[in-house]
């Protein structure tokens, strides 16, 4: 089997498995496992420490605008989603892509693990509804794919949170790279855990300014991109 059709089929089992495992990482807090790709959504040396230091670190803070417009693709746990909520200072506007959002049964499940950082309100939206969390935090989830999306106004930060290239390699070529510098305002960020050098070459090949940083606990590097004029 070549390496394009078995990426082709952890992809689809990613997509239509419902089997998720809850697990306990090594900063307390809890992630999910799928155990037919043997992938979790956040890494096991922490999935809060991942998130604060890619997206939150990185990619939020790294924006001075007053208002700034997330696009995050991947909302899973909605952990990125919360941890944005508790650190912002300034009003956000919150759009999240899911095309396989959770189970109820999972969703409880992460409601009942004790780790308070995975917020319900986001998965209990109404799908294209915006919502107000707080004052300052506005909230919209999509049930679709990068691929299906489009939106007339642009982004100031892009969390770039799906799964690797081994199981879902269309979400890493040019095209969605593209795709992605031409959502985001001038001066806009794209942060992303992934730093395989074909991800890399694809963001500069769309345009991107890219930076390889420090990773977060357990993983040596990761990836921002800016969008210069």
């Amino acid at each position: 089997m070549d390496v394009y059709q078995e990426n082709s089929l952890n992809n689809t089992a990613v997509n239509k498995s419902r089997t998720r495992e809850l697990v306990k990482t090594s900063d307390g807090s809890f992630t999910l496992f799928i155990p037919e790709v043997q992938e979790t959504y956040h890494s096991t040396h922490g999935a809060v420490q991942e998130s604060m230091h890619v997206f939150i670190e990185n990619g939020l803070k790294a924006c001075d605008k007053e208002e700034i417009r997330v696009l995050e693709v991947g909302l899973g746990t909605g952990l990125n989603a919360m941890l944005t909520l508790q650190h912002a200072t300034q009003k956000i506007d919150y759009c999240a892509l899911e095309p396989y959002p959770l189970s109820k049964e999972i969703l409880n499940e992460l409601a009942t693990s004790g780790s308070d950082q995975f917020e319900m309100k986001f998965h209990a939206s109404n799908v294209g509804e915006w919502i107000s969390i707080q004052e300052n935090f506005s909230f919209v989830r999509m049930e679709i794919g990068l691929e299906e999306f489009s939106s007339e106004e642009k982004f100031d930060v892009i969390y770039y949170d799906a799964f690797g290239p081994r199981v879902e390699p269309g979400l890493w070529t040019l095209e969605r790279m593209q795709q992605c510098f031409d959502l985001l305002n001038d001066g806009g960020i794209f942060v992303t855990y992934c730093a395989k050098g074909e991800v890399r070459r694809n963001l500069q090949a769309a345009g991107f300014v890219v930076e390889r940083l420090a990773g977060p606990p357990g993983k040596r590097e990761m990836l921002r991109g800016v969008k210069r004029s």
